[in-house]
């Protein structure tokens, strides 16, 4: 079974800020548990997705791009947090899962060195349990970042994560519940540099709209964002700088079982190779900007970078 570790967290959803309530509506909302979703027969390969728009829109690029390679898919899609899926693709009930790579080492490598990120995928691939592997990272990360407002960082001269020691006033941190208990988490922020928190509010939807909301209203002082989100310059946010490493690279990579043949890993690849990280700043601002679904933005992706028959 894998081990819980520092994770990707994933949701979507009404939620009230300062309230620990669950992702996407459901705090274990996962649609493998209702039976629906044991191994297909035929070759069909299942593919997950955090229930998470950017990771939802890799996985539906993976999946039209297996579809017009003759592969069947299965789309079993919003499923949870790390915790919740990986489980189900250690039990082979998942056959590709676009995942984060640091996120992932972490969560199966309690004592993951870090590093760049050749040596965190290094690290990953000795790691991962048998039977599953971790195809070639893209370009294109989705880091986690400790984030403030732009008013916020030159009020105290914050560039990096050690300056928040420069605030004098109580810092209230927020993000999904889960986040603190994560090695970046608040406790880490104290053990690492000395910074006390003066709180915590669960907003979960994943570094979303009201995260953002959340800290440009002033209720929360630090949050954790994805730096993949299209909106952080027109919200006027400052991610902090990490050059202690305390987030590990998290390029996009495929995990993927041994029902993934070569042929279907080399379409894997060829995507995850042009997959770059304008590319996915871009695919998030035509889901939360444009409101585009998956599928039209996975679809008008591929055709653009010639992976469509």
């Amino acid at each position: 079974m894998f081990t819980a570790g520092r994770g990707r967290l994933v949701a979507l959803g009404a939620v009230v800020v300062g309230a620990a309530i669950a992702l996407s509506g459901c705090a274990s909302s996962n649609p493998l548990s209702t039976g629906a979703a044991t191994p297909a027969a035929g070759g069909t390969l299942i593919v997950g997705s955090q229930a998470y728009y950017s990771n939802e829109i890799i996985a539906e690029i993976y999946s039209q791009a297996l579809e017009n390679g003759g592969f069947k898919v299965d789309r079993q899609f919003k499923i949870g947090q790390r915790e919740v899926y990986l489980p189900e693709i250690e039990a082979g009930k998942i056959d590709v899962f676009p995942e984060y790579i640091g996120s992932l080492d972490q969560a199966l490598n309690k004592t993951a060195p870090g590093g760049t990120a050749s040596a965190v995928y290094k690290d990953l691939t000795s790691v991962v349990p048998s039977g599953l592997r971790v195809l070639t990272p893209a370009e294109a990360a989705d880091q986690n970042s400790w984030t403030v407002t732009e008013a916020f960082a030159k009020k105290y001269n914050l560039t990096d994560i050690a300056s928040l020691k420069n605030v004098t006033e109580p810092i209230v941190v927020g993000g999904n519940s889960e986040l603190e208990t994560r090695p970046y988490g608040p406790t880490a922020l104290k053990a690492k540099y000395g910074i006390t928190t003066a709180g915590f509010s669960a907003v979960e939807d994943s570094g979303g709209p009201l995260t953002v909301k959340a800290l440009v209203d002033n209720k929360i002082q630090l949050a954790n964002i994805y730096t993949a989100d299209p909106n952080i310059k027109s919200n006027h946010l400052v991610a902090l700088k990490d050059p202690d490493g305390l987030f590990f690279p998290d390029n996009v990579a495929p995990v993927v079982s041994k029902k993934v043949t070569a042929a279907a890993a080399a379409i894997l690849d060829k995507v995850d190779a042009k997959l770059s990280q304008s590319d996915l700043v871009s695919l998030n601002s035509e889901s939360v900007n444009d409101q585009k679904s998956a599928e039209v933005i996975a679809k008008d992706w591929l055709t653009k970078n010639g992976l469509l028959k």
